[in-house]
């Protein structure tokens, strides 16, 4: 028995529904390019400040860092609390985060005893 079609059959890569897929992909494009930035475009843009939230200049780095430890503290035990609540992948995810927070601690705790060593 003879088959009709090719196989796989002849169709257009970009879409099987329409039959001028290929007009219709370009325009898409074009729209999308028209409506939103490129990556380059993005990159390419000065940084600005933000002027919501904002750190005292006359802050010292000690002062920083110890409010970092202690943030960092703070959502440790959050996150903890929040993981006695869930069970199965969502408390694993959030005792990695947990891990996370918690190597940061450590990491900013090592940076204060920097701070505070006498040179």
């Amino acid at each position: 028995m003879l088959k009709v079609t090719p196989n796989p059959p002849d169709t257009d890569p970009v879409s099987p529904y329409e039959p001028n897929s290929k007009k219709l992909n370009e325009a898409a494009e074009r729209a999308l390019d028209y409506h939103l930035n490129s990556i380059a475009d993005i990159k390419a843009t000065p940084r600005t400040r933000s002027t919501l939230f904002s750190v005292a200049p006359e802050a010292t780095a000690e002062t920083l860092a110890v409010f970092l430890v202690e943030t960092l503290a703070s959502v440790d035990v959050m996150v903890h609390q929040l993981v006695d609540h869930l069970e199965g992948e969502s408390r694993y995810a959030l005792l990695g985060i947990s891990n996370s927070i918690m190597v940061a601690e450590i990491t900013a705790n090592r940076v204060l005893d920097h701070i505070n060593t006498p040179e």
